[in-house]
């Protein structure tokens, strides 16, 4: 057997030197693509000239260079430059970017590219990652050359601060002109008014039926969804001019201030200047309401009236925690008594419930309570057939009516009685006048304080004896003001079952919703024989079964 003897292998590396000649004939030189981004933050006319000029300047700076190739101008007008995200323009020009188009973009400054700090920052780094410098002109600063982010990140803060500035003088200047009752109209989507010769909102007498019809209607017991159901039935435009109503926009008529004349002034604020973000003011900062603005659409009763009604409506309390649809909360239009009828054992509203037996159905009322739990809650409720409640309901509404001028010259009467009864021993101007000479001595006792050495507790108690009386005023103020707007609201109700009593033709056969709701604020069941009706104007009758 022979036997191989390898000699060990010898490692040997050999250079092929670089031979840039063979390229160099082949390579021509590429032209940089090169874009440009311009912003202005206003509308105003020489802002616009602004906008156009560096527009023009930049087509013809990129143009000029013949290294370089237009990749496109980018300019957004108008627009906040502290969220990117409304900046269209802006956003395209990234999105070029990141698909390798654009080699190169210009712009006037940092503070036109951007016053957030942290998007700047973003941006910046990620065009540097794909080798994309940004030129501001302003600063003299290429971001490739830069040998640290400290220069941009102080800058971008600057900018950033410069933006806060501007965003808070224009704050205040809104502030004070809400301080000073200007109030602003957006005519545009605003039913009802458009802009007056003298710059005053001046009512549209078209629109201003649609305005005082939905107001009625509300107030009628239609809910939000009829009354938009009815207008779009109708063919009747919105504020914005379209056929399809929002039943946002209704509610925010409904409880639109504007619409008797006066304006409630920075009903939102901005929280962040960045994001642009609005809350709605519950208190954090003032508010101001501006009286006789301008002619209202609405009365202030009616108005009062309905802002009574929307809270009605929306205080409801459940009164079944079981997974079902009955709650006392949920506000029902398509039936007046869904409403109206409520046990007069435990006092909660009645449900329209169908029963069928022998192949045959009946609608019944019957409490809720009882419905839900038996006689664990209430023990006393009858179930009472419709056609029985509708006949009651209306043979008492016929009674009531039956010489109408007798019963409008009682419910006058009562108007009277209800007005007279209002406590004229309360002079809210004595009371007011009072209150400043409270705090006018009070002034006095902290400057005597500072002077004088007379012992802490004599002051205590001079500051406690004027603080409790002041107190005592406010709240005798607040009672009386409370008593008047109730007081107003009554008077409004009774006016308003004047009017339907005046012109309604009671000689009914059939049962009425839309009567039924505009007459009567309540019918309770007293037993299974016997329901007591309380019509608006505070009047109370019983009926039988």
């Amino acid at each position: 057997m022979l036997t191989q003897t390898l000699s060990p292998v010898q490692k040997n590396v050999s250079i092929i030197p670089a031979n840039p000649q063979a390229l160099r004939g082949s390579t021509r030189k590429k032209k940089l693509r090169v874009a440009a981004y311009c912003r202005v933050s206003t509308d105003q006319e020489e802002q616009q000239s602004s906008y156009q000029a560096q527009i023009d300047y930049y087509t013809a700076k990129i143009n000029g260079n013949k290294d370089w190739a237009l990749a496109g101008i980018f300019a957004d007008e108008g627009i906040t430059g502290t969220s990117a995200k409304k900046r269209t323009e802006f956003l395209k020009l990234m999105k070029l970017c990141e698909k390798g188009k654009v080699d190169l973009v210009l712009t006037k400054s940092i503070s036109r590219f951007s016053r957030n700090t942290l998007d700047c920052l973003g941006y910046i780094r990620k065009l540097k990652e794909k080798g994309i410098p940004i030129i501001f002109e302003k600063e003299c600063i290429n971001t490739m050359q830069m040998a640290s982010e400290m220069t941009i990140s102080l800058l971008g803060s600057f900018a950033q601060a410069e933006s806060e500035s501007i965003s808070k003088n224009v704050t205040w200047g809104k502030r004070q002109s809400f301080k000073n009752g200007n109030v602003t109209f957006q005519y545009s989507r605003f039913l009802g008014y458009e802009k007056g010769e003298d710059g005053k909102p001046k009512i549209v007498p078209e629109e201003a039926v649609i305005v005082k019809r939905i107001f009625q209607s509300y107030l009628s017991g239609y809910s939000i969804v009829k009354i938009k159901e009815e207008l779009e039935s109708e063919g009747i435009s919105s504020g914005t001019g379209k056929k399809v109503w929002s039943t946002n926009a209704i509610r925010y008529m409904l409880r639109n201030e504007k619409y008797i004349g006066d304006a409630l002034l920075q009903k939102t604020y901005v929280t962040d200047f960045l994001t642009k973000k609005s809350k709605k003011n519950q208190g954090e900062i003032p508010q101001y309401y501006v009286t006789g603005n301008h002619e209202g659409i609405i009365s202030k009763e009616l108005f009062n009236l309905v802002q009574e009604e929307i809270a009605r409506r929306a205080s409801k309390r459940k009164v079944s925690q079981k997974a079902t649809k009955t709650e006392q909360g949920k506000y029902s239009s398509k039936y007046a008594l869904s409403e109206l009828l409520v046990c007069g054992g435990c006092g909660v509203r009645y449900r329209r419930v169908t029963w069928a037996r022998n192949g045959k159905k009946k609608i019944v009322w019957r409490c809720i309570n009882r419905l839900e739990y038996g006689t664990k809650y209430c023990k006393e409720s009858p179930t009472i057939e419709e056609y029985s409640l509708q006949d009651a309901i209306m043979k008492a509404i016929c009674d009531a009516v039956k010489d109408k001028d007798e019963l409008i010259d009682t419910l006058k009467h009562s108007l009277r009685v209800a007005l007279n009864a209002e406590d004229d021993t309360v002079d809210s101007a004595t009371i007011q006048t009072r209150i400043e000479e409270l705090d006018s001595v009070m002034m006095d006792l902290v400057e005597l304080n500072s002077r004088s050495s007379a012992s802490a507790d004599y002051f205590d108690q001079k500051f406690k004896e004027i603080s409790d009386e002041r107190t005592s005023l406010q709240g005798r103020l607040r009672d009386h003001e409370q008593r008047q707007i109730i007081t107003q609201n009554n008077s409004a109700r009774m006016r308003e079952l004047f009017e339907i009593l005046e012109k309604a033709n009671f000689s009914l056969d059939e049962y009425d919703e839309a009567l039924v709701k505009q007459l009567i604020s309540k019918v309770t069941v007293v037993s299974a024989e016997k329901i007591q009706i309380t019509f608006k104007g505070g009047l109370e009758v019983e009926q039988g079964l």
